[in-house]
Parts: C-alpha cells; sequence; structure tokens
C-alpha cells in the first residue's frame, strides 16, 4: 500500500468535469429552468473536447434529473 498525504482525491475524467461545471453554472441561475443549453458543437468548441466527452456529461446530468433532452430539439434545463 502506498502511503497517503491528507486527503488525496483520485484524478476525475474529464466528462465529470464538464458535468460539474454545467451544474453548477445551472444551480446559480446562467441557465434558468427551461432553458436551452448550449448546443453540442458550442460546448465541444468551449472545453475542447470530443464528442463522445459531451455526451456523457450530458449523460450524467439527465441522470441526476438536472436535463432533459429532446431529440432533434436540445437539451433543456429540468424544471
Amino acid at each position: 500500500m502506498l502511503p497517503t498525504e491528507g486527503n488525496t482525491v483520485p484524478p476525475r475524467y474529464r466528462y465529470e468535469q464538464i458535468a460539474d461545471d454545467l451544474a453548477e453554472r445551472i444551480a446559480a441561475g446562467e441557465f434558468s429552468p427551461g432553458s436551452k443549453l448550449p448546443s453540442r458543437r458550442e460546448l465541444i468548441e468551449h472545453y475542447g473536447v470530443t464528442e463522445p466527452v459531451i455526451d456523457r456529461a450530458m449523460q450524467v446530468l439527465r441522470i441526476k434529473g438536472m436535463t432533459e433532452t429532446l431529440p432533434g430539439v436540445g437539451v433543456f434545463v429540468a424544471e
């Protein structure tokens, strides 16, 4: 076993960081209930990641009940 110093936190996946950032932005009111989140393309450019990373982050928010996806329309902040 390796010795640990204090409370070390394991590295987090990029999709988790993005999901947390978007969740914080929703909680802060940047995206209000019922509003549409930026498009997948805009999120890819903003965070500098690939499409699967954004898709996974969106999945996390959906599972947490923070967003609703309307196929062909977009992702919206849950009411």
